[in-house]
């Protein structure tokens, strides 16, 4: 495959992870891999040890929580590469005390918000324009079942409420259709992700499921065919209920 008709993905908070694993597979099928991070050491220590696995990748700084990073991530792409095949929105936060709709505070309610919903939508809206210069985009965010109302309202037996976490992967599922009803008229397909409950930083690696696991999904979203799905929140196992 030729630099020319390489296909780029960028990836937000994938140093580490579901994101990093999602890199690396990616990278392993021919994709350039643009590894967006906040942290700029994480993030160049994350292409260091792609580039040993022969992968070709590169750093962008970004914060989902600043646009301007954002804005700059989009412009370097536009310089370098012209356009971009996939764009995959995994960045995201669960903070503690996030227990109770009654006793959360509003201060993580904000934070969580800011990363996980304002973040995907930011990120997606700025990196639109060179989605659309892609033969066929994709547009994955990372979700979560624990946002899905029809989830919330039929739980397993203990299972948390989360509150702020919870609403604001339902609203990225919620932007997830919004998105996909504006490019319902393009090749461009965009879906949400439910990992599963793995084993990350968010939950002190404390969940049954691996990484490699977790990323599956994303990485078929990331890569669907054009009779593709549109506009759903996709697990390993199928289509979740909103």
């Amino acid at each position: 495959m030729t630099e020319l008709n390489r296909k780029v993905a960028l990836i937000t908070g994938a140093d580490r992870g579901i994101g990093f694993e999602t890199a690396k597979e990616l990278g392993a099928q021919g994709y350039t891999v643009l590894i967006g991070s906040r942290n700029v050491a994480r993030g160049q220590n994350a292409v260091d040890k792609l580039k040993a696995m022969d992968i070709t990748a590169d750093t962008l700084q970004i914060d989902a929580t600043q646009r301007y990073t954002i804005q700059n991530a989009a412009d370097q792409i536009n310089k370098m590469y012209h356009k971009l095949d996939v764009l995959i929105n995994n960045a995201g936060i669960a903070m503690a005390d996030d227990a109770l709709p009654s006793t959360v505070s509003e201060e993580v309610l904000r934070k969580t918000f800011d990363t996980n919903f304002f973040g995907s939508f930011i990120v997606t809206q700025i990196m639109l324009p060179l989605i659309k210069k892609s033969d066929a985009g994709r547009i994955v965010s990372l979700s979560s079942s624990v946002g899905s109302l029809e989830w919330q309202s039929h739980p397993m037996e203990g299972a948390p409420i989360n509150p702020a976490y919870a609403a604001s992967k339902n609203g990225v599922n919620a932007l997830t259709v919004m998105f996909a009803r504006e490019l319902a008229d393009t090749d461009i397909k965009v879906n949400a992700a439910d990992p599963g409950w793995t084993a990350t930083d968010l939950n002190g690696f404390n969940a049954p499921r691996t990484v490699a696991e977790g990323a599956k999904i994303v990485i078929k979203l990331a890569t669907l065919p054009a009779d593709g799905p549109s506009g759903q929140l996709i697990s390993e196992s199928g289509k979740v209920a909103w």
